[in-house]
């Protein structure tokens, strides 16, 4: 007999999974990676409808019509708000085996309460019923951080952003949840994009001093560091589709910083150096903070060039890039670590060949500063799946210590993507109560109930020193 749709046991096979589950369904969230707006928590607006709470800026959606074979119309286009979302209402029974799926109905479920699965032919009726909760109230950017539980959260910033939006929450007594900022310097590394030199003015401009030298740009980033530790921050965040490695003594580093500023094309070569030594900069500083540095390695961004200049970066034209990175990361780590400075580190994969490259590398850092210092990050992005969280959580039990693991993010720009801890924990639960079930693990819940609920939440907390 087939299971009933998404249910209570979805996902949970086996009674030591629902158990599990049962200790870490209710522990609160602490979503240590994502791309909400502090702005927009701020200003707290309501929003006009669900098309709007869905569709505004979700590039996973947009990709899954597009496979459809939705006009960009329906996506990003002209088209109303009602139009688009029928548009992903009459997509969504095609998306079987699509994490999407999963996402959109556990939404409806735990903020909407329906229950129906969304077609073309429950459009109108799920349209009018969600649209209606929305009208009552509890849909503000606030109200919905808080409503799932919510206890912190750390947005992506620049080193040129001024803060501001963080200073007034944390000075507004009626919004408890912590929203603090990580350091995402990628601009500031990206000196081989069209962009950099423009961002180099931005960072003059915030930083009130001219920016004429590559010791210039570190003594600023430095300054930046320690304003963003004032305002609470605790973490930083580095994206690259090649890993870099290759070492630069200072002279090299000035006059590759120089060609940057006078438009003068650069080499390979000369951008790797670049790359290294800032890189190897910031994890220093970051270790004497006592920050963790995420390292996001394997996205191939922007392939249509097309629509990148027809809507920007972020728009659901990237993939999966296919690189050998074991050695430069090795020596990138071990280069720091020679100077007694690497700081806690999370290392994330998007390309899943490297599931046991990453995983293994753990162990060649480890210290006993804190437990499982380097840690390897959620199934990110194109893995944030049953299988790709399966696949990342075993190679991570069969190399290191699940125990210790710092759990999920949302990276999502999304206030409705929290159900998606949820639907880690029930992965997570299904993984190891099969353990328990074949044998593998004794039925030892005084052990594992504790275990999932510090993987959903405490091991994060703790990792990351967040006082309340």
């Amino acid at each position: 007999m087939a299971k009933k749709f998404m249910d209570a046991d979805f996902l949970l096979d086996n009674e030591p999974s629902k158990k599990l589950f049962e200790a870490a369904k209710d522990m609160p969230i602490f979503d240590w990676h994502c791309h909400l707006s502090p702005k927009e928590i701020y200003e707290n607006e309501q929003p006009e409808d669900i098309a709007y709470l869905w569709l505004a800026g979700d590039h996973y959606k947009w990709r899954a019509m597009r496979s459809c074979g939705v006009d960009e119309k329906y996506i990003t286009g002209s088209a109303s708000g009602y139009e688009k979302f029928r548009a992903l209402a009459s997509v969504m029974p095609c998306l079987i085996g699509n994490p999407l799926y999963h996402w959109t109905h556990l939404e409806l479920q735990r903020y909407f309460d329906i229950y129906e699965p969304l077609s073309e032919k429950t459009c109108d009726e799920i349209w009018e019923k969600a649209n209606a909760k929305i009208k009552a109230g509890g849909f503000t950017p606030r109200e919905l951080i808080k409503n799932s539980n919510v206890t912190c959260l750390c947005t992506t910033d620049d080193p040129a952003d001024s803060l501001e939006y963080h200073q007034l929450l944390d000075k507004d007594e009626t919004f408890t949840v912590k929203v603090i900022p990580a350091f995402r310097p990628d601009k500031a590394l990206g000196i081989e994009l069209p962009g950099w030199k423009q961002w180099l003015s931005a960072m003059e401009k915030t930083a009130g001093v001219q920016i004429s030298s590559y010791s210039k740009l570190v003594e600023v980033l430095g300054d930046r560091i320690d304003f963003f530790a004032l305002n609470g921050c605790r973490a930083s965040d580095h994206a690259f589709g090649e890993f870099p490695y290759a070492r630069a003594d200072l002279s090299e580093l000035e006059m590759i910083f120089s060609k940057a500023c006078k438009g003068e094309i650069l080499n390979a070569l000369e951008i790797e150096k670049y790359k290294t030594e800032l890189l190897r900069f910031l994890a220093k500083e970051y270790a004497k903070r006592d920050w963790g540095m995420e390292l996001h390695i394997g996205p191939m961004r922007n392939n249509n060039t097309l629509m990148f200049n027809h809507l920007g970066p972020d728009a659901g034209f990237d993939s999966i890039d296919d690189r050998e990175v074991a050695r430069k990361l090795s020596r990138f780590l071990d280069s720091v670590a020679q100077e007694n400075l690497l700081p806690r580190t999370i290392l994330f994969t998007l390309n899943p060949k490297d599931n046991y490259v990453l995983g293994s590398m753990l162990g060649n850092f480890q210290t006993s500063e804190a437990e499982s210092k380097i840690q390897f990050g959620s199934a990110w992005w194109f893995n944030d799946n049953i299988d790709g969280m399966r696949e990342q959580m075993k190679a991570l039990a069969n190399l290191g210590a699940i125990s210790k693991f710092v759990g999920m993010v949302t990276d999502s720009r999304s206030f409705l993507s929290y159900p998606r801890h949820e639907y880690f924990r029930r992965i997570l639960c299904a993984l190891l109560g099969d353990m328990v079930e074949n044998g593998l693990y004794p039925e030892d819940y005084d052990t594992l109930c504790p275990m999932v609920r510090d993987i959903s939440y405490n091991n994060a907390i703790n990792y990351f020193g967040i006082g309340f």
